[in-house]
């Protein structure tokens, strides 16, 4: 699999003060755009998530996967699959599909993302594909950080790293009390 080592040597994983667009605080972000900039480390890390799905016997006709975190790593499970890919992106506060994209009916899909901490954002990802009558099949991340074996109940859920880091509450905040300067990373607004 994958080691947190591997994303601390390229920068990708960051400690300090995160304000996360879970509105959640963190003292570790994952910033795996960082990770995937080398497109070694992109093929690989879409070569064995898609390895991780196809060993529990998913098999989906598409790839989607949430702009922009997802796109890259989207794109290379998606090719490791030997699938089209497709992405979602956020408009107005509202996950859509656009840019001539779009779904079938009964279509399988595996949602692919770089880090999954609460999964909300996966969850209106999945929510779009299937008022458009697709099947999602699974849900993949390079990172799980959502602390649960699977964020998503009943759909199969495969990760290639999960990190146990604390998040807080804002007003439980340590870093806050602590008057830690906080940074908002992130592609999602707050929520």
């Amino acid at each position: 699999m994958i080691r947190l080592e591997e994303f601390t040597e390229c920068g990708s994983h960051q400690k300090g003060h995160f304000l996360l667009s879970s509105g959640l605080h963190s003292g570790d972000y994952m910033q795996c755009a960082l990770f995937l900039a080398r497109p070694e480390r992109a093929e690989r890390a879409g070569r064995l998530l898609a390895k991780a799905l196809t060993d529990a016997g998913i098999n989906p006709d598409v790839i989607v996967a949430p702009a922009m975190g997802g796109l890259i790593i989207g794109h290379e499970v998606a090719r490791a699959m030997g699938r089209p890919s497709i992405f979602t992106e956020r408009v107005e506060q509202e996950m859509v599909l656009r840019r001539g994209f779009a779904v079938a009916e009964k279509q399988s899909i595996v949602v692919i993302e770089d880090v999954v901490t609460t999964g909300k954002s996966t969850r209106e990802v999945v929510a779009v594909l299937q008022a458009q009558g697709a099947r999602v099949l699974a849900v993949g991340s390079i990172v799980n950080r959502s602390e649960k074996p699977n964020p998503f109940g009943d759909l199969p859920f495969r990760s290639l790293l999960s990190l146990d880091f604390p998040t807080w509450m804002p007003e439980e905040c340590p870093l806050c009390a602590d008057q830690t300067p906080i940074a908002k990373p992130g592609s999602r607004p707050v929520v």
